[in-house]
């Protein structure tokens, strides 16, 4: 079998492809729940639980919130400095978004 990086040689099928694939998947998937799992030790529940001392919002729509200031760092060119993983965070405040959904 071939040994590509995902562009089609003729040679490779596909379960050869998928695999690497699966790999990265996997991989990445892993560093956000250690991140998120890291950040909750760190802060509490505070995402889906929070102690409401200043602002009164559901957590539901503090986790919106949150999401719409990661996308506007997006839109003003976060991706491009180094100071912060923006994208890894919003990933994280999507799986949190569906958490809340799916256990209240």
């Amino acid at each position: 079998m071939g040994n590509c990086s995902g562009s089609c040689c003729g040679v490779c099928t596909t379960s050869d492809m998928v695999e690497p694939f699966s790999i990265k998947v996997q991989l990445v998937l892993d560093s956000i729940e250690k991140m998120l799992i890291e950040k909750n030790r760190k802060y509490g529940n505070s995402a889906l639980e929070p102690i409401g001392v200043f602002s009164k919002l559901s957590s539901r729509e503090g986790l919106l919130i949150r999401i719409d200031d990661k996308l506007k760092r997006i839109k003003n060119g976060s991706l491009d400095n180094d100071d912060e993983d923006v994208v890894n965070d919003l990933i994280g405040y999507l799986v949190l978004l569906k958490i809340h959904a799916k256990f209240g």
